[in-house]
């Protein structure tokens, strides 16, 4: 079995007890059985695999809320993070903190 990476903080220094998971760093348990059901996948509009930390680019222009903003095509985000919701890409667009969906990047 491999180890997984914390839920809590996405770092790998893990201890394994005999029924569970515990980060060193974060002191985050979690069951060992859970490890294998949140293994979840996150892919882009061409069906790439996302990982925090990639780097990605709007395939679209995306308007922001009801203002006149508007986010340009080809526009790169770095460094993303992964989260739960109907957002799943968490990251900053010149400083702004943004929530997309994966159906709207590529992997670049």
């Amino acid at each position: 079995m491999t180890k997984p990476t914390c839920p809590a903080c996405s770092l790998d220094d893990l201890l394994s007890l005999s029924d569970h998971w515990e980060c060193a760093t974060c002191g985050h348990e979690w069951p060992k059985e859970a490890a294998a059901e949140s293994a979840r996948v996150v892919k882009d509009a061409f069906g790439n695999a996302l990982a925090d930390g990639d780097t990605v680019a709007l395939i679209k222009d995306l308007k922001l809320g009801s203002g006149s903003q508007v986010l340009k095509s080809g526009t790169k985000a770095k460094s993303i993070r992964l989260v739960d919701g109907d957002h799943e890409i968490s990251c900053k667009i010149e400083g702004q903190p943004m929530a997309l969906k994966a159906c709207f990047v590529k992997k670049a």
